[in-house]
């Protein structure tokens, strides 16, 4: 029988010096972006994580007050195992973030302070497979905002109040790059920096302890989508990008 067909991944650029990583929860970056990210503090860029919530409702046995001093402790420690040492929450309600003017307010605030060239987020789209494995309500909130942000940032008009005390509005975001997104046309290479993604994820072990019958496996879970994306780039392990150009550069 005919194997069927890979699709090629093109290389992401790595011609920036500063991104901005925006997702909902705590946790988000490690499955899967964090390798990347270790890649590219490695190089010497800077790497900036905003948190939307603190992922207080995302474990069930810890009152929520508790659960969200944990996971921002976990994220901290996960965050620096890869080389970010600036990690901002937002403290918006975990669970029901909605799309719309605030939470885009909010994300284009972070934008216009840190001014990014690039800014990642996770998968927005309605699945994770491009089929049946649905994705959560607050990721996909978050990546739709987080992609007009990116814009709203730039337009002095819009949102004209926070350009105070030395904000300025940022038209500099080249990029806007969702990972996991089954519709992923990008890759970057993380086999060097695998093993630091593991122990990023591992870091969260509040959280991953929770998760089913208490026996994941973060390597061999991370594994499971990093090989066939480094299929795809023709290296070991990968990590995958839907790219939306902001800009002609």
């Amino acid at each position: 029988m005919t194997e069927p067909a890979v699709t090629p991944l093109e290389p992401v650029t790595e011609q920036w010096q500063r991104a901005l990583a925006v997702v909902a929860h705590p946790d988000d970056l490690e499955f899967g972006v964090a390798a990347a990210v270790a890649r590219w503090t490695g190089q010497g860029k800077q790497v900036v994580y905003c948190l939307v919530t603190s992922g207080e409702a995302g474990i069930d046995g810890l009152a929520p007050e508790q659960a969200r001093r944990v996971r921002e402790q976990e994220q901290r420690a996960s965050a620096a195992l890869v080389g970010v040492d600036t990690v901002e929450f937002l403290g918006l309600p975990d669970g029901i973030l909605e799309y719309g003017v605030p939470l885009r307010r909010a994300l284009a605030e972070v934008v216009r302070r840190h001014r990014p060239e690039i800014v990642i987020t996770n998968n927005f789209r309605d699945t994770w497979d491009g089929a049946y494995a649905l994705n959560q309500a607050d990721h996909i909130a978050t990546g739709r905002a987080t992609l007009d942000a990116a814009r709203d940032a730039g337009n002095r008009w819009i949102f004209p109040e926070q350009l105070t005390d030395g904000v300025q509005r940022w038209d500099g975001v080249r990029e806007v790059w969702a990972a996991g997104s089954p519709q992923a046309t990008h890759g970057v290479d993380v086999t060097a920096t695998f093993a630091q993604g593991v122990e990023s994820l591992r870091a969260h072990s509040a959280y991953l302890t929770g998760l089913g019958d208490g026996g994941f496996d973060a390597e061999e879970f991370l594994e499971g989508f990093a090989r066939p994306i480094g299929t795809r780039l023709g290296v070991r392990y990968g990590a995958a990008f839907e790219v939306f150009p902001l800009q002609l550069w």
